[in-house]
């Protein structure tokens, strides 16, 4: 009898829908899949559960300690301070930059390679790109398993949303005779406690829940947002040559204020999906209720708003960004 879900590997339950694992006590010795997880592979239907983030530190924490081959896996679009918590691994971290395929085909690897080199000091015996969605470099990754793994198990950690579950079902479709049925979404934390996946007798990929940050913008966010915000092909950056005393309203979600003197130039790097429209700062006050955070940006700087965007910046620019309350704001060196 299975007592766990093979989408999110939580334990079953027949007491709260709310909570992880439910299902209907009619169904516990029947089903694989918990009721949200049904749900969310049947129907896109998107069901958030308040777990304790404590719950997967621990997990997280735990897997520190052992000696294995980790995959530490950072969404293309979030490469920022967060890496370097791969450090404190006492296993061998191969890092895998995943997501490849929404950054224009004109972004190098090797750039952002040094880019990576330059700003992190990052303890990792290898480092690669994949697309799940296009299997690019999925023989590659595989032949560096088999050429690190310490034994057959190798644990795949990272941020929530960095496409572990995705991976491992594309790497379970190319290379087992067995096809993963672990629940991937866009939603943040679908994944709730460690979930095997047995490809063969020589190894076993083991799927994790995502680090959650608060500071993100997707966090909190509803189902229909999250669908807005996260991209989901080839992102289109979009360049404006901005006047001093304008802005930038992007969708509902952020608004960008330029308190420069020279005309300057804004890429900004989003989901196709969100409008953005550039008005004059001094006449319209949309979005001005949010939190504001001022900078003071040096040329060739990006402003990251964390979840949401990247904006890449030529000049030297005074900038008011505007947010929701939580979600970090920051700057780093130009990342294309």
């Amino acid at each position: 009898m299975i007592n766990k879900c093979m989408g999110c590997g939580a334990t079953f339950q027949c007491e709260d829908p709310k909570k992880e694992g439910y299902v209907a006590s009619c169904d516990y010795e029947k089903v694989s899949l918990c009721k949200r997880c049904f749900r969310i592979k049947n129907y896109g239907d998107y069901q958030v559960i308040n777990k304790d983030s404590n719950d997967y530190k621990i997990i997280f924490d735990e897997i520190k300690e052992k000696n294995k081959l980790i995959l530490f896996l950072c969404d293309i679009l979030t490469i920022d301070n967060s890496l370097e918590q791969l450090n404190y691994f006492k296993g061998n971290v191969i890092l895998i930059i995943t997501k490849k395929d929404l950054l224009p085909k004109s972004v190098k690897e090797g750039k952002i390679l040094n880019y990576i080199s330059k700003n992190f000091n990052l303890n990792v015996i290898d480092t690669l790109f994949v697309s799940s969605v296009k299997n690019y470099n999925l023989d590659h990754l595989m032949n560096l398993i088999e050429k690190y793994k310490v034994d057959n198990k190798v644990y795949v950690v990272g941020n929530t949303n960095a496409g572990k579950s995705t991976l491992i079902n594309s790497i379970a479709k190319s290379y087992s005779n067995k096809n993963a049925n672990i629940t991937s979404s866009i939603l943040p934390a679908t994944t709730i406690d460690l979930i095997y996946v047995k490809l063969n007798d020589e190894l076993t990929l083991i799927d994790t829940p995502g680090i959650v940050y608060s500071d993100n913008y997707l966090f909190g966010e509803s189902p229909k947002e999250i669908k807005i915000i996260t991209p989901k092909v080839e992102i289109k950056p979009r360049t404006y040559q901005i006047k001093p005393n304008q802005s930038l309203i992007i969708g509902n979600y952020a608004r960008i204020d330029y308190l420069g003197e020279e005309k300057n130039s804004f890429t900004l790097y989003l989901s196709n999906n969100i409008k953005v429209k550039r008005i004059n700062l001094k006449t319209n006050n949309v979005l001005k209720e949010l939190k504001k955070h001022e900078f003071s940006v040096s040329k060739a700087r990006d402003i990251v708003i964390n979840g949401l965007c990247f904006c890449k910046i030529v000049n030297d620019a005074k900038l008011s960004v505007y947010v929701k309350n939580g979600v970090r704001v920051y700057q780093r060196p130009n990342l294309i």
